[in-house]
């Protein structure tokens, strides 16, 4: 049926009322009505599209819900449908709208005319199959760049004549592409580094003022200056770029269309930047936060510095590609030394401060190529590629003096050495777990010798075995009380009396035979047994002290020696205290023998120990004195009641004129402190007689007794009588 003229003028009343865009249809498939809604959305005018098929203005390829010449089909068998699809407009510009088609009947129940109603959906249709798109990729993992090109290609689809461009921007303030799929790679190239700034093109000048910038004509414009001739060579006229912020606000990134002619972007370009924008940033939102979780799993959190796991991971792979060049590769195991007591002394808070500080300037020497990572606590490795061990010392001579220099943390001005064990592939391994163990094992022999650096020779591996084997040894005896402790008397030298026994841990293994102190008491302050030996020595001798007391004995006192470990204990007084209660003995029974360094060391955690076992009344003696430090002014300032003159001093009394002079020198420095003075190790009767001569009152050693057990001690002890 056509209209009338009447019939077309009421129509277009009512009709031209509603915003939507509405046309009817004649039974052959023509437009017979059309709306002013519907020439404003197509751009056509209105005589142009009367007499056509509405299938001019649809886009049948772009994956429209339903294809529109099979709905308009149905329609004609009566039956109304609503569905999406993506138009035409007069000058090309694509829009996505919603249509309803309606059929209208005659008299006999015909169709005679389809009403067709189209709404501008673009807006939500295009955040709709952007977010689909992009939010899958996301899910199915893909990485940052494939996500942004996807939607690069995704946003140029629907707007042919726009050139999309996602460029970070990073902490620095400087631009590098993202994703920009139609751009020409030599522009790619040319924008790669370029700073952001006040005039710095369209994407540098967004991210600079944190607003949209929109250039119409690249050629004249102030802000293209200096890079317009980068833009025209490609072909670009025209930029809109706009910034884009994570979640913390920071610009991360700018979004940019190009356009190959001077003009200002249309409805279309403004719902495709709103939609891309959101979408970029949640892609960035996500790849922040895969790196968060990345950094979480691979760096450590303190230092930055990549984590055990990943580090040894990434050595691996270094270890392949040198053999596959037949190149070598050094293992550096770096431990810092007296770590522990600087932590203790100035806090943890400074502690990590010095291997941060430390981590930074390990970053500092590294090549390209080489590696560096923290193991655990004070514990780093470098990996150094192409190196063999001529090339290792002198890179050794640079590093060394680098990780010296004075650190200036909480005020305080540190000088932190470290211990370095080297281990060089192929030779000493061929993997990095092999690697890495004889690196370490070469680390403890540097630190044990109080040499700089040590490189692995496969002596070490049999030493390093041999202190396992003792270790867990050791650790089985402290369970089973197979340690025994040994007594050797104190003696008056002018009397002959006894003046107190030192208890000194003795262990027979079945079969290792006799282990000496020298061998596990350094074990077990490397392995963290320390303190479990140190207890059951306190609790034993105690323990023996008060039963030879339950039988009569007269013996004054004993004396145990402890660890400069054991000074870390902040509940060393208490723990010591307690013993003492438990055998019902008094703090001047027990005299505690510690070295010349522990006395002086600065730690926090030492100094209070010190102070309480001197509170408590504890005896404290300096053991072995006169090996150490050269300065004597201190000992007027320490809560000691003895010194403990060492056997190499003893040694050679009767020949060495040298040594007679030393040792009268320390009689002197304790009698003028009055502080009691014993000399260790004596042998021989001349011995005794210069020590006596001097104005030693007491003394220990073999002339008098060796370390005995319990039972052979109150034997010697009833044979002795009155005087040893």
């Amino acid at each position: 049926m056509r209209l009338n003229d009447v019939e077309n003028r009421l129509l277009s009343m009512s009709m031209n009322v509603t915003s939507s865009a509405t046309c009817i249809v004649d039974a052959h498939a023509h437009l017979i009505y059309a709306n002013d809604g519907l020439v404003r959305l197509l751009g056509y005018p209105r005589e142009e599209v009367l007499g056509q098929s509405p299938m001019m203005f649809f886009v049948t390829d772009a994956g429209s819900e339903a294809h529109p010449e099979s709905v308009l089909a149905s329609a004609f068998r009566g039956e109304p449908n609503e569905f999406s699809a993506l138009i035409s407009k007069q000058n090309g510009q694509r829009l996505w709208v919603h249509v309803s088609s309606t059929p209208m009947f005659d008299a006999r129940g015909q169709v005679e005319n389809i009403v067709i109603v189209l709404t501008d959906i673009t807006q939500s249709k295009l955040h709709e199959e952007l977010h689909n798109k992009v939010v899958g990729a996301l899910h199915e993992e893909e990485c940052l760049e494939s996500v942004l090109t996807l939607l690069c290609y995704e946003i140029e689809r629907i707007a042919p004549d726009v050139i999309v461009s996602i460029l970070s921007v990073d902490l620095d303030g400087f631009l590098h592409p993202l994703a920009g799929p139609g751009l020409p790679i030599e522009y790619s190239r040319a924008i790669e580094g370029l700073s952001i700034g006040p005039v710095a093109g369209s994407c540098g000048t967004a991210a600079y003022r944190g607003e949209p910038v929109l250039v119409m004509d690249i050629s004249n414009d102030p802000l293209w200056a200096d890079y317009k001739h980068l833009a025209q060579k490609s072909g670009l006229r025209a930029c809109w770029s706009l910034p884009v912020r994570n979640g913390s606000g920071r610009i991360a990134a700018t979004f940019a269309l190009y356009f190959r002619e001077c003009r200002e972007p249309d409805a279309l370009h403004i719902h495709l930047v709103t939609a891309g924008t959101h979408l970029c940033m949640l892609a960035l939102e996500r790849e922040e936060a895969r790196q968060a979780i990345r950094t979480m799993a691979f760096y450590d959190a303190l230092t930055g510095l990549p984590n055990r796991g990943f580090l040894l991971a990434q050595a691996q792979r270094c270890i392949v590609d040198m053999s596959r060049e037949q190149a070598g590769l050094a293992i550096l195991f770096i431990n810092l030394d007296r770590f522990k007591q600087i932590n203790d002394a100035l806090g943890h808070a400074s502690g990590d401060e010095l291997l941060r500080i430390m981590a930074q300037r390990l970053r500092s020497v590294l090549s390209d190529s080489d590696l560096v990572g923290r193991l655990s606590g004070d514990e780093f490795v470098l990996i150094l590629l192409r190196m063999n061990a001529t090339q290792v010392r002198t890179y050794l001579q640079g590093l060394m003096t680098l990780l010296s220099w004075p650190a200036t943390i909480a005020g305080t001005s540190i000088v932190v050495t470290a211990s370095i064990g080297i281990s060089l592939f192929p030779a000493d391994g061929q993997d990095i777990e092999t690697l890495l163990q004889r690196a370490d094992i070469a680390m403890c022999q540097a630190k044990r010798k109080s040499s700089s650096f040590s490189f692995y020779v496969e002596e070490m591996n049999r030493i390093a075995q041999n202190r396992l084997m003792l270790e867990t040894a050791l650790r089985s005896a402290l369970a089973s009380n197979s340690l025994k402790l040994f007594y050797q008397p104190q003696i008056n030298l002018n009397s002959g009396r006894l003046v107190g026994v030192e208890a000194l841990a003795r262990w027979t293994h079945s079969a290792l035979g006799d282990i000496s102190p020298t061998q596990f008491v350094p074990v077990a302050e490397e392995c963290g047994l320390i303190n479990d030996l140190s207890r059951w020595v306190l609790q034993k001798a105690c323990e023996q002290l008060a039963q030879w007391r339950e039988k009569g004995l007269e013996i004054p006192s004993v004396s145990i020696n402890l660890s400069a470990i054991d000074f870390h204990n902040l509940d060393l007084a208490v723990l010591i205290a307690t013993q003492l209660q438990l055998y019902g003995l008094q703090p001047s029974d027990l005299c505690v023998e510690v070295t010349e360094g522990v006395m002086l060391c600065k730690s926090s955690a030492t100094e209070k120990a010190i102070r309480d076992l001197h509170a408590l009344g504890v005896r404290l003696a300096i053991d072995d004195f006169g090996t150490g430090y050269s300065s004597l002014g201190y000992l007027r300032h320490l809560p000691i009641s003895e010194l403990k003159l060492d056997k190499s001093f003893v040694d050679d009394l009767e020949h060495d004129m040298s040594c007679r002079a030393l040792s009268e020198s320390v009689i002197g420095i304790g009698k003028g402190l009055s502080l009691q003075v014993v000399a260790e190790g004596i042998e021989f009767a001349v011995q005794r007689d210069i020590l006596k001569a001097q104005g030693y009152e007491v003394g220990q050693g073999n002339f008098f007794s060796p370390p005995l057990s319990s039972e052979a001690f109150i034997q010697r002890l009833d044979q002795c009588h009155e005087a040893w």
